[in-house]
């Protein structure tokens, strides 16, 4: 009986929401369907369309540090560099150790001209990476290829 009752209890909290799992107008199913069409546009290189969906969906997630990530990456590659580093700088204010926001903010330095700032992201990534990392390797050799 106490089961039954609880059952009850919790279909009548699922039907008085409106929350089902494949529901698209939910919370989560709109952020998700946002990162989806995000990466979408950055494997077209769309960088306005995914920089604008991700804009959508750090509104929705202050906390993914993911999504701050990939939208400094998308205003990184539109040359929006002062924008990109703010991005940045929140992942990386949300996860310190987030491998792929130092390396982005990494090359936005790089690509900017101030390789004293790299090279303090690829610190960080040697430190995180103990024994190397994809994300180290790219930035060291970003780095050498601008010191040249």
């Amino acid at each position: 009986m106490k089961h039954c009752l609880l059952a009850v209890v919790f279909s009548f909290f699922i039907a008085s929401t409106g929350w089902s799992a494949d529901d698209a107008s939910s919370p989560v199913a709109a952020t998700d369907t946002a990162l989806a069409s995000a990466r979408g546009q950055i494997e077209r290189k769309n960088w306005a369309g995914a920089a604008s969906a991700l804009a959508v969906y750090v509104k929705a997630n202050p906390g993914s540090a993911d999504g701050h990530n990939l939208l400094g990456y998308s205003l990184r590659n539109l040359k929006r560099f002062d924008e990109s580093l703010v991005a940045y700088a929140e992942a990386l204010k949300i996860d310190p150790r987030h491998k792929g926001a130092h390396e982005y903010i990494g090359m936005a330095y790089v690509e900017m001209n101030k390789l004293d700032k790299a090279r303090e992201h690829l610190a960080a990534l040697d430190k995180i990476c103990r024994l190397s990392c994809e994300e180290y390797r790219d930035l060291k050799k970003a780095i050498e290829t601008a010191s040249r």
